[in-house]
């Protein structure tokens, strides 16, 4: 039985010599625990060890790849000459010019491993049960979540000159807290250390605004000022970076195409995609073709500067890849939009008749290449009139287009948060923002006993 570096050496050695032009070849050795509660009630808790080998191959253009499952060269022999045969009936990539050419230096990435996470074992249980008990203390009646951490180790060689390993630690509280059946909120706090983990600030705001979101009444179409919590808007930072995938303009099925040069948001708009930010949640010292980690500006005061590249991408735009390869196609790491300056009291305070919403459901596109999209408000949302919250609301939906959405951003929030979850599943580091004059279509098209006053 071979290692896992003997078989990643064995593997790539192997498709050399049956005449690959390029080879990747990356393990990932992941140890998580994850911890589940229901009802201020611990539902289960789950520890797993896994331990994966991936293979990307380039011959004549013709891009294939697997995983290898088995530790015996005989396995191994056979998953090989399967990918092999696959690589002959499948047409050649236009596309693909080739993978990034080592050998590289690596930058030591900052707060990005705690031992502290790997030994937390049982503790996790205690620390639950302190978060369940604290959303009841500040006047919750029950929440409902996840609490997930643990190490991963990676290591790529690649045909090209590349050897790279890479740790990280990880810890995300994902909690929904209830203060009735209508009145929740859901926050997260994910870090990569402990001293970077705080939740207890997380979860006290949550009690207090599932308290305030009790006795919802039915929302209003028109067009509203809207507050978007960072967890909210960590959907729509999602969107805007996916789109900025110099692949997704080439398949068509991105907002940005066309747009190299051209102011596309608001001023006030600045977007990194950043893997070396200290604490990121995707922080990685390389990228999967192993070309080192970057910092990338995106959306420079709402001008569109670049797509994100790997090697492929960036032969064909004539310009230097931005270390976000993915081998197929290029993917943000972690998404950053640049703070501003104002506080939520100071953005409640520019709006005259507006709304808080807390959370954003299935964001979905109509039409990609023009930017329509939908999305449902989950969770708390209020309406706001002169700086001030009037009362919760419901049943309403978002409707408009994502390019009005980023020029119409007029303030943004000075405390940033670390977003990951269900509908934001690149890592988003964003405050509040502030859009104007947003879409608002109901999300129940009948009538109902109790409205929202005008």
């Amino acid at each position: 039985m071979l290692t896992i570096k003997q078989t990643q050496d064995y593997v790539l050695k192997k498709l050399l010599l049956m005449g690959a032009d390029d080879v990747v070849v990356g393990s990932q050795l992941d140890n998580y625990t994850q911890i589940k509660f229901v009802n201020n009630a611990i539902a289960a808790t789950k520890h797993w060890s896994s331990v994966g080998i991936s293979v990307f191959m380039a011959e004549k253009k013709r891009i294939v790849g697997t995983s290898i499952s088995g530790a015996s060269k005989t396995l191994i022999d056979k998953s090989l000459k399967r990918l092999w045969t696959l690589a002959h009936l499948v047409p050649p990539s236009e596309d693909y010019y080739r993978i990034a050419r080592g050998p590289f230096k690596y930058k030591e990435l900052k707060k990005t491993f705690d031992k502290r996470i790997m030994n937390l074992g049982n503790k996790g249980v205690d620390m639950i049960e302190s978060f369940m008990n604290l959303a009841i203390e500040n006047g919750a009646s029950r929440s409902s979540g996840a609490l997930y951490f643990g190490d991963t180790h990676s290591r790529i060689i690649t045909s090209n000159n590349v050897d790279a390993r890479d740790k990280g630690t990880l810890i995300n509280l994902s909690d929904r807290i209830f203060a009735s059946k209508d009145a929740s909120v859901h926050k997260v706090c994910a870090a990569r250390t402990l001293a970077d983990f705080n939740p207890k600030k997380r979860i006290i705001e949550g009690a207090q605004i599932a308290k305030l979101a009790q006795n919802p009444l039915a929302g209003k179409s028109g067009k509203f000022d809207v507050i978007f919590d960072p967890l909210a808007f960590g959907s729509i930072a999602d969107e805007v970076m996916l789109s900025a995938c110099a692949s997704a303009a080439e398949g068509g099925y991105s907002f940005l195409k066309d747009k190299l040069g051209e102011e596309i948001a608001s001023n006030k708009v600045t977007f990194y995609d950043d893997e070396t930010f200290p604490g990121g949640l995707n922080s990685r010292k390389f990228d999967q073709e192993g070309s080192p980690a970057d910092k990338t500006l995106v959306i420079d005061k709402g001008v569109l500067k670049t797509y994100l590249h790997n090697t492929s991408t960036a032969w064909k735009y004539t310009a230097e890849t931005t270390g976000n390869a993915g081998l197929v196609a290029p993917e943000p790491t972690n998404i950053i939009l640049a703070p501003g300056k104002h506080t939520l009291d100071g953005l409640a305070a520019k709006v005259k008749r507006g709304l808080y919403i807390s959370n954003l459901w299935y964001t979905r596109f109509s039409n990609y290449e023009s930017g329509e999209f939908s999305t449902i408000p989950r969770d708390a949302i209020f309406y706001i009139e002169n700086g001030k919250i009037k009362h919760p609301i419901k049943q309403i939906r978002i409707s408009d287009n994502m390019l009005r959405i980023l020029k119409n951003i007029v303030a943004i929030g000075k405390d940033s948060q670390n977003i990951i979850g269900w509908e934001v599943e690149v890592p988003v580091r964003t405050p509040h923002v502030l859009i104007k004059d947003v879409n608002i279509t109901r999300s129940v098209q009948k009538a109902m006993p109790k409205t929202a006053p005008d």
